[in-house]
């Protein structure tokens, strides 16, 4: 048995609703797909300079001179590991 059938006037309502939720539906993912990578940009720079605080902290506290590079590093790595994680995310 079909579905009873509305008045027009209203079918037209829902669907507009739809459309409407659709939209904002999609100006919604991509502000939040914006923020994600948005935060890419203090997120790169922010592991390094931890990882680089850690390594001079470091060097000063076992008097050694080459642990900032060590932490240098760290930081990249840890940076490029939230880089591919958040580009994992964003495909699913």
């Amino acid at each position: 048995m079909p579905p009873p059938t509305q008045p027009d006037g209203q079918n037209n309502d829902q669907k507009d609703r739809q459309n409407a939720d659709q939209n904002s539906s999609q100006k919604r993912n991509f502000w939040l797909q914006y923020a994600r990578y948005g935060q890419l940009a203090f997120v790169l720079p922010a592991a390094l300079v931890v990882g680089w605080l850690i390594g001079a902290a470091l060097d000063r506290w076992l008097h050694t001179t080459w642990l900032y590079l060590a932490g240098i590093l760290l930081g990249i790595a840890a940076g490029f590991i939230e880089l591919i994680r958040t580009a994992l995310r964003d495909t699913k």
